[in-house]
């Protein structure tokens, strides 16, 4: 179906949601175990079935645009290198020398034609292969084709760089995400201005991302920051693959969507409604109308720690200092509103599962967008392909 005529459709729905106060359920209730966000066994799992093998979204195209630009950063306890080389093309790479296994990139962002090591100055090209052996005569016979980066496998799709953790592992973006890429190429995603990130540390993985998945807590946990523009408990999902869209109308839907034409509903996101986008198993992206939050939750050394780097994208490009200035207010802002009002409270609940109180928690029929990433979750944990996928 037309991308215009779906999001139209699900606006109608939204709009229905608020004028008779409703929200999309699931048919029952889902008990999880507490031990899921405290047990170190199910951590090691996760790591192993999950995050080590899935594309994950590491960075995006406005973070590299040019030939030469590098990332460098850590993921799930791994230091990757992700850079642009000459023609274009993006790669991504273990940041360990083939020597001593130091890195060969500063964490950050940088733009070089070769890399480096800083321990004894090996040196590597853009697509990985080892270029020079510092005082290569007194080193001793070296194989320089055995001896390059490890490389994984790595995608660009609509703005976006994917990395497999696991080198020469699979990876198949259109089938994970099964078309949901497209509303991101329609978003022009490729060609927005990367304006920063922050970084935040929680309680473990799930419990932060859980608070991304629903609106349930809105009125109780945003009073006076979410809730005056959106509705508490009024949601509707869609599923691509383990992947979801999240609908949120806002309170002026009604007056937004009915003076327009039928044809134009589903080209008012940020007008009426706002959409939330999810990547399993851990990147959540709120596109305002001022500037773009995107979320990258990262398992922390620990079951009971996630680590949280959150970027901020915009389509316009800075404009001066003064704009400068006001970007760093905004990021800022929605930094602050996450952590002390969604990682706080969420520190605050790893303490009572790590009590004992319960053996489970439950997720509400109203809250099925926590329902389905844990039954993805779950179907990746049990290794059985031929298991039945969850369906939305």
């Amino acid at each position: 179906m037309d991308r215009v005529k779906q999001l139209g459709n699900v606006a109608e729905i939204m709009l229905d949601y608020v004028e008779n106060n409703r929200t999309f359920a699931g048919d029952k209730t889902m008990s999880v175990p507490t031990e899921s966000y405290t047990s170190k066994d199910q951590w090691r799992a996760e790591m192993e079935l999950v995050f080590k093998r899935v594309p994950l979204m590491l960075a995006f195209t406005a973070e590299l645009p040019n030939p030469g630009d590098y990332k460098a950063m850590e993921a799930v306890g791994l230091p990757i290198l992700i850079n642009r080389d000459k023609a274009g093309k993006v790669r991504a790479f273990l940041n360990v020398c083939s020597h001593r296994g130091a890195p060969v990139a500063p964490e950050g962002h940088g733009n070089c034609a070769r890399f480096t090591c800083k321990y004894h100055s090996w040196t590597f090209g853009q697509d990985g292969r080892l270029i020079a052996v510092a005082e290569a005569s007194t080193f001793g016979d070296v194989n320089k084709a055995e001896r390059g980066l490890t490389e994984l496998p790595c995608e660009e799709r609509a703005g976006m760089i994917f990395v497999c953790l696991t080198p020469n592992a699979p990876i198949d973006l259109d089938g994970y995400f099964r078309g949901y890429l497209e509303d991101f190429e329609a978003l022009d995603f490729g060609n927005w201005t990367f304006l920063g990130a922050r970084t935040i540390e929680g309680a473990n993985w799930k419990i932060a991302f859980d608070g991304y998945l629903e609106g349930y807590h809105f009125a109780s946990l945003h009073a006076d920051t979410i809730h005056p523009r959106t509705p508490s408990n009024r949601m509707h999902f869609e599923g691509f693959g383990p992947n979801m869209r999240i609908g949120f109308p806002q309170r002026h839907i009604s007056e937004a969507l009915r003076g327009l034409p039928r044809s134009d509903w589903g080209a008012q996101e940020n007008n009426g409604y706002d959409f939330v986008r999810i990547f399993f198993p851990n990147v959540s992206i709120f596109v305002a109308p001022e500037i773009t939050q995107v979320a990258q939750l990262f398992p922390g050394p620990t079951p009971d720690r996630n680590r949280t780097v959150l970027n901020y994208l915009r389509r316009e490009p800075v404009r001066d200092e003064e704009d400068r200035a006001a970007v760093e207010t905004m990021i800022n802002f929605f930094r602050d509103v996450t952590y002390q009002e969604d990682y706080v409270i969420g520190l605050e609940i790893q303490k009572g599962l790590e009590s004992g109180a319960h053996d489970e928690i439950v997720f509400g029929r109203n809250e099925r967008g926590n329902q389905f990433f844990h039954e993805w979750l779950n179907w990746y944990l049990e290794d059985d392909p031929s298991a039945p996928e969850p369906t939305m």
